[in-house]
């Protein structure tokens, strides 16, 4: 899969996965890759920047947590991210909507 296809839509991705509850860097990984069923497989070096961008917009909050005698950054979404996880699901309902209609794609059966 074409990777610039997966930059513009990257932040939307990291915020739908935090927004089911805190996770850590790996974790959501595993996530992205297992719901896409191996389509999309971020790396290091796109997610933590990704990551870090999101917390200086204020989209996502982040703690440390000792696990298993690991310390892990926890992400969580704040409140303005949830409203902009909204805005950013109705753009992409409608941007794919619009392709599938070129495309010839019945909604939910692609």
């Amino acid at each position: 899969m074409d990777s610039k296809l997966l930059a513009g839509t990257l932040e939307m991705l990291l915020l739908e996965v935090v927004s089911q509850g805190p996770s850590y860097g790996y974790e959501i990984v595993q996530t992205v890759t297992a719901r896409s069923r191996g389509q999309l497989g971020l790396k290091e070096g796109s997610l933590y920047p990704a990551l870090h961008r999101l917390e200086r917009k204020k989209l996502l909050s982040s703690s440390w947590s000792e696990v298993d005698s690991r310390r892990r950054k926890y992400y969580r979404v704040t409140d303005s991210g949830r409203r902009i996880l909204d805005a950013k699901r109705d753009e992409w309902m409608q941007f794919a909507t619009g392709v599938n209609g070129v495309l010839g794609v019945q909604r939910g059966l692609a």
